[in-house]
């Protein structure tokens, strides 16, 4: 079973804490900005919250746009090679 939830990041904010907490629950994390994409292995790498946060954290203090997650996988930010790759 498949569950969806979706918010509207104007008007719902996921500060630095949100951020990082969504991102422990993953084992992987592709962050997007440009043409720039970083794979982030939550689970061999061992990042710290510095790190992960430099990726999904964008100018205003919150969470980027768009997030989202798939499986065990959540992406942050848009590239249309990696979303063409995932999802079709």
């Amino acid at each position: 079973m498949s569950v969806k939830v979706q918010a509207n990041s104007n008007k719902e904010k996921y500060g630095a804490d949100a951020a990082f907490e969504m991102a422990q629950t993953v084992s992987k994390v592709v962050a997007t900005r440009g043409k720039k994409v970083v794979t982030i292995n939550m689970k061999k790498d061992l990042p710290d919250r510095e790190f992960i946060l430099k990726h999904l954290i964008g100018p205003s203090g919150n969470l980027r746009a768009p997030t989202m997650r798939r499986g065990k996988t959540l992406f942050v930010g848009f590239n249309d090679q990696v979303f063409t790759e995932n999802f079709g």
